[in-house]
């Protein structure tokens, strides 16, 4: 039986969409050692959704199932709600439990974006009222990706992924195939084969539709052949990309019926759907309703 938040028993949902990589290059390293990138952030209407109910207690305790060998204390959600609760120095605590949709490993942002929400969700409920910008501050501390969940915006992205510009793009829908498989981020970012010194892209180059890739993409081909059947299975249908640093594949069309079209002519294996882009994170209407 799926399990359902009940209002009456002061739970609130919170919608923590995915995110595709539209290309993603790196352009250098910096001094510290972080690499620097670049890269398009597209939101989708599609991911998970986290039900919060605030304590007076101060505790946070998360319930429901966790990713396998995942202690509940290093569980992304649980580190956000700690974070803003110490940087806030309130009393408030939280009960939490997440309807799991977005794939872990695959690279479509489901930790960030449920970190991101559980930061909005809570400034909110406990009543904090703190900028938008400062929230963003506070998720990088959690995760790269986490600020562009803050803020709700298509984006480009440089730096470590926290510098951020809005960018509109134009309706699109998506083909989503999760290989399953996940390899850590911190193996990718070692591998000897990593093209690291990228040219560096610019906005109007990608709005022009210049053909931009991923830097990952041959190193996840090579280490995970499922990854590499994937996108040959997909490139049969429309252009095959990688997004982020995980598994995830898509192709991107200008509509449902084609999108939908494309599922129904890929072989059966693993998990594919369909999803819409978003002009703006649906956290946003929630928030201003």
């Amino acid at each position: 039986m799926t399990w359902a938040a009940d209002p009456r028993a002061g739970w609130s949902a919170w919608p923590a969409p995915a995110k595709l990589n539209l290309f993603l290059h790196i352009t250098g390293r910096r001094p510290d050692g972080y690499h620097e990138l670049q890269t398009a952030f597209r939101l989708l209407d599609w991911g998970d959704t986290v039900h919060l109910r605030p304590r007076a207690d101060g505790r946070i305790r998360r319930h429901g199932e966790t990713l396998a060998g995942l202690e509940a204390r290093d569980d992304l959600l649980v580190r956000a709600a700690e974070l803003l609760r110490n940087e806030a120095k309130v009393g408030d605590g939280v009960d939490i439990r997440i309807e799991k949709r977005i794939p872990a490993g695959g690279g479509f942002g489901g930790g960030s974006s449920d970190a991101a929400t559980v930061l909005l969700a809570l400034d909110r409920l406990w009543g904090l009222a703190w900028p938008r910008e400062r929230l963003a501050e506070l998720g990088l501390r959690l995760g790269a990706d986490v600020p562009v969940f803050v803020h709700g915006h298509n984006a480009w992205a440089e730096g470590v992924g926290e510098r951020l510009t809005p960018i509109a793009l134009p309706p699109a829908w998506y083909l989503l195939v999760d290989p399953g498989v996940a390899v850590p981020t911190a193996a990718l970012f070692a591998d000897p084969e990593l093209t690291r010194n990228a040219a560096p892209a610019t906005i109007p180059g990608f709005a022009s539709g210049a053909p931009l890739g991923n830097v990952f993409e041959p190193v996840l081909r090579r280490r995970e052949p499922a990854v590499d059947a994937v996108l040959v299975a997909l490139s049969q249908v429309g252009r095959a990309r990688l997004t982020g640093t995980g598994s995830g594949c898509f192709v991107e069309f200008a509509t449902r019926e084609a999108a939908e079209a494309a599922l129904a002519a890929l072989p059966a294996g693993p998990r594919a759907w369909v999803a819409a882009g978003a002009a703006r994170s649906p956290m946003l209407d929630v928030l201003e309703q």
